[in-house]
């Protein structure tokens, strides 16, 4: 009978041990299964064709390191308010020092980690069949034959508070018309067929110049300066996903890849996924350096 006791005493004992081990063992392979899966990473995304490529190549070697990437449409001033919150973090298209008050009001939350190029070209726009207007001074006293209408981007814009400055500043009978950039484009499309004078925002890279013969407007008061395109991120990225950090830092891209991008986009209607794998299937040394390889 003791025997028997002690049998039954042993084996209880021995699944008591399995057990506990089995469940420790469950419990490590949980926790470790939790510290190997990587956050979500969000990208914002303005409603300009210049955005697109940069971020497309981006959100695949994100995802190629394992993490899960969502994409955030909105206009950049609140792009801006997401990436302070933490609810976006990372943006692909900041131009500076147009976008510097955004990195000026909310400097304790996100930081200027990359230039992805620089000499960005941008300002007032006109095409070239106006042989008499080369300046922006060029418009005054002219404005009647432009209606008074000056064509931008959508108002959430920080440019259109400069271009409302530079119609003040040269002294312009004109109102800045907003609206989104591809409804600027069909504004300015319509007078530019039937050869009409009009006037736009421009800038580089962008398929307006591979369509039409346009030139960007000298600007003697110096409203538009040449930009560089910048990547911003929030300050939690460093910490949460060090390596995407890393990557971002070293990103660069020069600016006739991301126009070439940009015509294949709009202008023959491909993939911007197929696009952008296009792109780094063809540069894997600028792919390798930025990933540190």
């Amino acid at each position: 009978m003791n025997k028997i006791l002690l049998s039954s005493l042993a084996t209880l004992l021995l699944l008591m041990v399995v057990g506990c081990s089995s469940e420790s063992s469950d419990g490590a392979s949980a926790d470790s299964k939790k510290s190997d899966e990587k956050q979500t990473i969000t990208l914002g995304v303005t409603p300009w064709t210049s955005t697109v490529p940069p971020t497309k190549v981006a959100r695949i070697l994100l995802e190629d390191m394992g993490y899960k990437v969502e994409e955030t449409q909105a206009d950049a001033g609140s792009v801006y308010v997401g990436l302070s919150r933490g609810d976006i973090d990372v943006f692909m298209d900041a131009w500076l020092p147009v976008h510097q008050i955004y990195l000026d009001k909310y400097s304790d939350d996100i930081t200027d980690t990359a230039v992805s190029y620089p000499e960005a070209a941008a300002g007032l726009v006109v095409p070239t069949y106006m042989e008499d207007v080369n300046k922006i001074s060029d418009i005054k006293g002219m404005e009647d034959g432009f209606n008074n209408k000056l064509f931008g981007i959508e108002e959430g814009a920080s440019v259109t508070q400069v271009i409302d400055e530079a119609i003040k500043g040269y002294g312009l009978d004109m109102t800045q018309i907003n609206s989104s950039e591809g409804g600027m484009m069909a504004q300015a499309m319509r007078k530019m067929q039937n050869e009409e004078p009009v006037v736009f925002y421009g800038w580089r890279p962008h398929t307006m110049f591979n369509k039409f013969d346009l030139k960007i407007l000298e600007d003697g008061e110096g409203f538009f300066e040449k930009s560089s395109v910048h990547v911003i991120t929030n300050n939690k990225l460093k910490e949460n996903a060090p390596d995407a950090h890393e990557f971002l830092s070293n990103w660069s891209i020069p600016i006739d890849d991301v126009e070439n991008m940009i015509v294949k986009i709009e202008e023959e209607g491909m993939d911007p996924k197929k696009v952008a794998q296009n792109w780094i299937d063809n540069n894997q040394d600028k792919v390798d350096k930025m990933l540190g390889k």
